[in-house]
């Protein structure tokens, strides 16, 4: 297992790569490359750079988070594949410099929806927080207005502002569309690029829809066992896997995280975890707490249990964390409490291992 931290380049980001080498138990970061806009290809050179930057630092560049997958894609259209030619051509670009995994999601126009990104918690720190009906009152325009505007002056991924002026025409799109339509838009894609992420060695690993259940009658389909099941077997190489998030399926009471990091990491098919917490005011309404098992509603030694007796080898971070000590840094991306989190689930990881080996 090895334990990385989010980091976004070109200045976008409060938290140095400095900083996170001194992390204890850092081994490198999850990096992407935001000024390249969705479908077009990651130029070797460029990654080159990325690569280049992180490994100066005294960390590694073994996975890649996100390359996005254009909407073109996601629709079914005529002009996906040229699109998903440029995806090929990133993920051999990558492979070209040492990444071994990319995540990334198929989740329709909004990637991810929070009522607040900074909201005030009962120990005096901020973290984000869903309130399911104020997100649905919401149009396209104000709830990416809300995202931006509150973000801090820091991009938000899957909130690139050349897509907001689309996503209304793209969530019209979307109504007409039968869930069994997305599976098979994205089946395509997955048998176009799986055979090339096996000749290039590079792990795709989606990450769950988030939160896991509809909004704005688009389709969510990454959001439960019964749905991750379904998405496995539309292409059953090993190279089709899993970006693990307890936060994301957490969301949702029903679904068992252990039971579900059990079940597909026996099959060898979670790649990448992101592992965090959350704490539920209703099904619906919850906020991003810390890492420790007692401030949320998820059990962390039962979910970290579950994917070491996998036998899991690929990559954890700690996810989304609180701004605490005062610290003014992009939403859920703060240095202080995620790293408080990666050293406490390295701590889990090490007690879990020597039990295991007693």
């Amino acid at each position: 297992m090895k334990m990385i931290f989010r980091w976004f380049p070109y200045g976008d980001d409060s938290v140095t790569l400095e900083q996170i080498k001194q992390i204890p138990g850092m081994t490198g970061v999850a990096a992407c490359m935001p000024k390249i806009p969705v479908g077009e290809v990651w130029g070797l050179e460029a990654c080159q750079a990325l690569r280049d930057e992180i490994n100066k630092a005294g960390l590694e560049m073994e996975v890649i988070e996100s390359v996005n997958i254009h909407e073109d894609i996601k629709k079914g259209l005529k002009t996906r594949d040229k699109y998903i030619e440029n995806y090929i051509e990133t993920i051999k670009n990558l492979s070209l410099v040492g990444v071994k995994c990319i995540c990334y999601n198929f989740m329709p126009v909004i990637d991810w929806a929070r009522s607040e990104l900074f909201h005030p918690l009962s120990d005096g720190s901020f973290g984000m927080a869903y309130r399911h009906d104020d997100v649905v009152k919401l149009d396209p325009t104000t709830i990416a207005d809300s995202m931006v505007s509150n973000s801090g002056g820091y991009s938000l991924p899957g909130w690139e502002p050349e897509r907001i002026p689309q996503m209304a025409l793209d969530m019209e799109f979307y109504q007409s569309m039968s869930t069994e339509e997305y599976w098979s838009n994205m089946k395509y894609f997955l048998d176009a690029i799986i055979p090339y992420a096996e000749k290039y060695d590079v792990k795709m690993a989606i990450h769950p829809d988030d939160p896991p259940w509809p909004l704005f009658n688009l389709p969510k389909v990454i959001t439960n066992a019964e749905n991750i099941r379904t998405f496995l077997a539309l292409n059953n190489s090993k190279y089709n896997g899993l970006t693990l998030c307890t936060g994301s399926l957490g969301s949702n009471l029903d679904n068992d995280i252990p039971a579900i990091m059990k079940e597909f990491g026996d099959m060898g098919r979670i790649h990448f975890a992101h592992i965090r917490n959350v704490k539920h005011l209703s099904p619906k309404d919850f906020d991003e707490s810390a890492h420790l098992s007692q401030c949320g509603d998820l059990d962390m030694f039962e979910i970290v249990k579950a994917l070491h007796s996998t036998g899991f080898d690929g990559y954890i971070r700690p996810d989304h964390g609180r701004m605490i000590w005062g610290e003014k840094a992009r939403a859920g991306y703060g240095l202080y409490d995620r790293a408080l989190g990666a050293n406490y689930l390295l701590g889990l990881w090490e007690a879990i291992d020597k039990m295991s080996k007693s």
